[in-house]
């Protein structure tokens, strides 16, 4: 007997809406709901960071509507893209709202879902694979790792009015998060390495840039916090980008499985190549 590993999961009705995310990139990372959900909405409403490869599992005859906001680029207003949800499900559609990553994290999902229990519209939210996880495990840099922190910070690069947000206490954080994960920062690059800097961080520090994560034109720039808007300058790379910063990039040389594929030797001890341990 064969096993259906959708049997018992739970169906899109008409008139809800789901608010899913289809992780950082590879259409492997979607969970079981996501791609169960793709195979059933009427209406896709999808991000300009979901892969075109996730979109293809939609069902034959289904709509699929690109809402896509980047930073610089003319966008649709949150306020509409809401309220078009709102209209497809009262519509009697069964309505995907499909984010890169997770709809939680950097991904408007609650202000979104704010919007349909203000009209009275039932949803149901399902979590996906952030790129702050999952695209730098693509990238061979774990987010924690025992013998080097015991925190890490999420942080945007950018708010609303698309500039550095003023409410992050970068002092705190620079003093205190031993590894720090960014999205949306790569533009703002030269600022924020001046606020972290100035907060005591080492020039010397190791940053990645992980670009176009978890596909197949992903792209790693390793560099410094002091180098770094001028490597980013020089590479000629262009966001999306993950950007991270501390001691786990020097793990790297040793987990970037990926390279490991194409013929890249890892190193079995990353330790005897100077990374540095926390004492905690």
């Amino acid at each position: 007997m064969s096993f259906d590993p959708f049997s018992k999961l739970a169906t899109i009705m008409p008139g809800h809406v789901w608010l899913a995310g289809a992780g950082p990139g590879d259409p492997g990372l979607l969970t079981l709901l996501a791609a169960k959900a793709l195979g059933e909405a009427d209406v896709i409403v999808h991000d300009a960071l979901v892969n075109d490869e996730c979109l293809k599992l939609a069902r034959p005859g289904a709509l699929l509507e690109y809402a896509g906001k980047r930073g610089g680029k003319p966008s649709a207003k949150q306020r509409d893209i809401s309220l078009r949800l709102v209209e497809l499900a009262k519509a009697g559609h069964r309505v995907l709202r499909l984010k890169g990553g997770d709809p939680f994290v950097f991904g408007r999902g609650g202000e979104e879902a704010l919007t349909l229990i203000d009209h009275g519209v039932p949803f149901r939210i399902v979590p996906g694979i952030t790129a702050g996880i999952g695209g730098l495990a693509y990238a061979g840099i774990p987010v924690t790792h025992r013998e080097i922190n015991h925190a890490v910070t999420f942080l945007t690069g950018h708010d609303s009015s698309g500039v550095v947000p003023d409410r992050i206490d970068w002092d705190a954080i620079g003093r205190g998060s031993p590894v720090i994960v960014m999205y949306m920062a790569m533009k703002h690059i030269a600022t924020i390495s001046a606020h972290l800097i100035a907060a005591g961080r080492s020039p010397d520090e190791p940053v990645a840039f992980v670009c176009d994560a978890a596909t197949a034109s992903q792209q790693v720039l390793e560099t410094t916090l002091g180098r770094a808007e001028a490597d980013v300058l020089a590479s000629g790379l262009e966001p999306p980008a993950i950007v991270v910063v501390g001691e786990v990039v020097r793990l790297r040389p040793s987990l970037d499985w990926l390279g490991a594929l194409s013929g890249r030797t890892l190193l079995p001890d990353p330790f005897a190549a100077g990374t540095q341990k926390d004492s905690a």
